[in-house]
């Protein structure tokens, strides 16, 4: 019964088929209260004809409401001014006014019952003034179908808002879901980036002087040299194996959070000045931090001065000088890494290192500054807050 109620009668399947038949019921009904009861007003001809065409128009109840109230109305108005048997269209009465009511606003619905119990008392007054009791049950019941009409109407609204908001709530549930797998999608994109781009250049400038050890005499091989370049490529390839090997575990497995292990942080900046010294790089590096580093920090700053150190390595010539200094004041933590060699070449093709380290401090709440300096070199800035959650580390 609350499912019926719930559904919005102008959708329902089949609609025009039901409503024949529930008229057909209703009619079958008000001739059963013509044949059984109150012989006295059995209607003529006339008053049969009236009373089946006033059940017709229910077939289109709920298509048409207002249109077949009016039709139910032309034909029982006559049937009940002729004083026929006035119990037998209270039915198919009662079944449109309701309709009515349901599918309509109250205000149309107030003047509609206004209407419909002024026809009754001119009606009733005419055809049976001495009948008051009669008046005030027909009244009661035209007001407490109305108000069943009503009723019935604020329950589908009420039940159509729970669906919409329950829709509503699910559609954002979705795009929540999108919006983080987009978000994980570009996390996993940085650091591979950042991964890739800082174990194959390390791989290439290593292999170009072990290529340089080998060519510049081959009559006085120097095999030391030879073997520590090797093992310097050797030593690149496994710690990148391990990291891409983390990063695909957690893409294949979907596996928890915590998969990857702990985040890389400050703690591991000397692995990344050494290595771009065994590069060629005369890299002098400075670490004052006071205050504990959240790990989503930390992990930007790190990615942060391992790619500074890629470009350093790829862009700014043959043993260049570069500065990393890190430190934290007033709650902020500034990182700088320059450098005195050529910079990019800026014909060359434009990557992905500097937008992916401004997005990496934009993930931790923080700017990054990069470009050449006065007098030559490449410079680059971040400044990362060190208080407060950030998306990207609460995701992390």
């Amino acid at each position: 019964m609350i499912t019926v109620l719930s559904r919005d009668p102008l959708t329902r399947p089949h609609a025009v088929r039901n409503d024949a038949v529930l008229a057909a019921c209703v009619a079958v009904l008000g001739v059963a209260l013509v044949l059984l009861t109150d012989d006295g007003r059995r209607p003529d001809a006339l008053g049969w004809v009236l009373l089946l065409a006033a059940h017709v128009p229910l077939a289109w109840r709920r298509r048409r409401p207002l249109p077949v109230l009016l039709a139910v109305l032309a034909a029982v108005v006559p049937y009940h001014a002729l004083d026929n048997h006035h119990g037998a269209p209270v039915a198919a009465t009662l079944v449109v006014l309701y309709t009515v009511a349901a599918t309509g606003t109250p205000r149309r619905t107030l003047l509609i019952g206004t209407v419909v119990i002024g026809t009754t008392l001119t009606v009733n007054a005419l055809t049976n003034p001495d009948g008051f009791a009669e008046l005030v049950r027909i009244t009661g019941w035209v007001v407490a179908v109305l108000f069943l009409g009503l009723d019935v109407r604020y329950y589908r609204q009420y039940v159509a808002a729970i669906v919409e908001r329950a829709e509503r709530a699910e559609r954002t549930r979705e795009e929540e879901a999108r919006r983080r797998v987009a978000e994980e999608r570009l996390r996993m994109a940085r650091d591979l980036h950042d991964l890739l781009a800082h174990s194959i250049t390390l791989i290439g400038v290593q292999t170009s002087v072990a290529a340089h050890v080998l060519a510049a005499d081959p009559d006085r091989l120097d095999r030391a040299a030879v073997a520590k370049a090797l093992d310097d490529i050797a030593g690149t390839c496994r710690t990148a194996r391990g990291e891409l090997r983390a990063t695909l575990e957690l893409l294949r497995d979907g596996g928890p959070e915590d998969a990857r292990g702990p985040l890389a942080g400050l703690d591991g900046l000397p692995d990344l000045v050494g290595a771009a010294r065994l590069a060629g790089a005369r890299v002098e590096h400075r670490v004052r931090v006071a205050e504990p580093v959240p790990p989503a920090v930390g992990a930007a700053a790190y990615r942060v001065v391992q790619e500074a150190l890629t470009n350093v390595v790829r862009h700014a010539g043959p043993e260049p000088l570069v500065r990393v200094d890190v430190s934290d004041r007033d709650g902020v933590l500034h990182i700088g890494v320059t450098d005195d060699g050529t910079g990019p070449d800026p014909a060359g093709t434009p990557g992905f290192g500097l937008v992916g380290m401004r997005e990496r401090a934009r993930s931790v709440g923080g700017t990054l500054e990069a470009g050449p300096r006065e007098g030559g070199g490449f410079r680059v800035t971040a400044v990362l807050p060190l208080t407060g959650a950030t998306r990207e580390g609460r995701a992390r």
